[in-house]
């Protein structure tokens, strides 16, 4: 039997909040025939504007129901394949609004009563946690957010690492093509990770980043320089951290001294060369403390930093934890996520 997947949008939503995971069970659809419905709805029903002005044709929410749900099933002679089985909270600017209203998020708890998880894609988490989902939970947004999720709602506990967060019912995720990852996580909750990946390929994205991977990355963390030297020089740094990465091989590189090449790297990146070297070999050290079992002494080989004591020193300056720890941490939290 199918699975209903309901997004619910609100005027001024987000688009690709509900493009990106929309598309993701359409795949699904088309891969695995019969193994979901989706289906769109809004309080209001009709055209609902999305921020970038494009108008998308909502059902009516109530037909969501659970009420509705049992009607329309008993009329049919079926049994729970109209109702909800993930219902999806959207994200964007509406948000705030919609949260004032009252009316959406009472909708949202009646719904999440009966759905079997409920999930939201970057700021639509401020819906959940206002009908009261996210209280004494983990949960994310879209890492600009994060403060102000954590300030307003006091009781949920507000991660602003991962991509997405799922504990319990409740799944989360940050900004925007987060909803993506997050999509391909329930896929491949429902029905493995093969179909996963071969959605992912389809699409052609990452394949498959995992929930816990940092929202932050050192590319984009720094500023995008405007000279194209540089920018090649970002790149080459991204793809070569076991390099040497000296500020006098980076300043060769770019046939720049190195008194020039710093001021000029800091000036259009507004950070040091050796902080952005850092940060990038962190960057590294983490997706391979997070996707592989390689031992500390080959992964700070890896990741550049040449000995393990020198990983540990700079994950406690970014990271605050040790490597070890870090993966422990990693590995619990995924866990968590996956019961199997």
């Amino acid at each position: 039997m199918g699975r209903t997947i309901v997004f619910l949008v609100f005027p001024d939503f987000q688009i690709l909040d509900l493009t990106g995971p929309l598309e993701v069970f359409s795949q699904a659809q088309r891969m695995r025939p019969g193994s979901y419905t989706t289906r769109v709805t809004a309080l209001e029903p009709g055209p609902v504007t999305a921020s970038c002005g494009l108008p998308v044709l909502a059902e009516t929410a109530d037909a969501f129901r659970p009420e509705a749900a049992e009607t329309a099933d008993a009329a049919t002679g079926t049994t729970g394949t109209t109702g909800t089985d993930t219902l999806i909270v959207v994200g964007g600017r509406g948000t705030r609004v919609a949260a004032q209203d009252g009316q959406h998020s009472a909708w949202i708890a009646r719904t999440a009563a009966q759905a079997r998880r409920t999930a939201s894609v970057c700021s639509g988490a401020f819906l959940l946690a206002q009908a009261g989902l996210l209280d004494g939970r983990r949960a994310t947004t879209h890492w600009q957010a994060c403060a102000e999720l954590a300030e307003r709602f006091p009781a949920v506990t507000v991660d602003p690492e991962p991509i997405f967060v799922n504990d319990g019912p409740v799944w989360t995720s940050a900004g925007v093509t987060a909803g993506i990852d997050l999509a391909l996580a329930l896929v491949e909750a429902d029905h493995g990770g093969a179909l996963a990946r071969a959605i992912a390929r389809q699409l052609v994205v990452f394949v498959q980043r995992p929930g816990g991977q940092s929202q932050f990355s050192a590319q984009l963390a720094a500023q995008r320089p405007a000279r194209e030297p540089l920018r090649r020089l970002q790149t080459y740094i991204s793809e070569h951290p076991d390099a040497d990465l000296s500020v006098t091989t980076l300043a060769a590189h770019v046939g720049m001294s190195e008194r020039h090449f710093a001021r000029v790297f800091r000036t259009e990146t507004g950070i040091s060369p050796a902080a952005h070297v850092e940060a990038v070999r962190v960057e590294t050290a983490r997706r391979l403390l997070e996707t592989t079992a390689d031992g500390l002494d080959r992964i700070a080989r890896v990741a550049g930093f040449g000995t393990v004591a020198t990983m540990h020193r700079a994950f406690r300056r970014s990271v605050h934890v040790t490597p070890g720890d870090y993966r422990a941490r990693f590995r619990e939290r995924s866990a968590a996520r996956d019961p199997r």
